[in-house]
């Protein structure tokens, strides 16, 4: 089967400046006190279930894995590119990382207490949201949690340069409410919602709001 082709561009992507982007947002989290509390009430939620461990899938460099992992969260990372693959074993040799898509994961079925997607989804096109969000559904444990974090809005941005490398990736900004909307045709239920507003202050400033989706699969 060929693949789609925003897999194939979002791979060479961050395969291309996968070095940069780790040194770059090696230390984001800790200027981003809102973004830390929802990763821990997340974290909090999925300890106290206990149904199995949680995958950070388009773990990148793995900085959000070993977040989670300092909360006590048994959790493991998937990424599409070798590349942050890489950065995310040289950086936290003691995690586990799986190179993997989210349109097709490499896991069983409800084998997962938790589901981490904090910013990969945001490359993946419209039409194939459905798809990505009913794999989710499926590798969930009954009362597992999944936890969303995206750029909201409703345009997409295209950039063809970072740190000097040649790249190709859609930036794809998107209504909270539309994302809930497709979670829960997935057949998740939605528990919380959180929208953080543009911030062009900080450490990491952002010209758009940050949303933050917690849904939970039913028992």
């Amino acid at each position: 089967m060929t693949e789609p082709a925003f897999l194939t561009t979002t791979r060479a992507s961050y395969d291309a400046f996968a070095d940069e982007y780790a040194a770059h947002f090696q230390d984001e989290l800790a200027a981003k006190p809102i973004d830390r509390a929802v990763l821990a009430g997340f974290a909090e939620l999925v300890t106290a279930e206990g149904g199995g461990p949680v995958a950070d899938v388009g773990c990148g460099t793995g900085r959000v894995t070993e977040h989670l992992h300092a909360l006590g969260v048994d959790v493991f990372g998937i990424d599409l590119s070798p590349g942050m693959l890489a950065e995310a074993r040289r950086h936290y040799p003691d995690l586990r990382f799986e190179e993997g898509s989210m349109l097709d994961l490499d896991l069983p079925d409800g084998g997962l207490g938790g589901l981490l997607a904090w910013y990969s989804t945001i490359h993946v096109p419209d039409e194939q949201l459905p798809q990505v969000f009913a794999e989710f559904y499926r590798v969930l444990a009954p009362g597992g949690h999944l936890l969303l974090g995206f750029q909201a809005g409703e345009e997409v941005v295209r950039r063809t340069d970072a740190w000097g490398r040649d790249i190709e990736l859609d930036f794809i900004r998107r209504r909270p409410e539309r994302m809930a909307e497709l979670l829960v045709t997935a057949g998740l239920t939605m528990k919380a919602r959180t929208v953080r507003e543009i911030d062009e202050e900080s450490a990491f400033p952002e010209p758009t709001p940050q949303a933050f989706l917690l849904a939970r699969k039913p028992r």
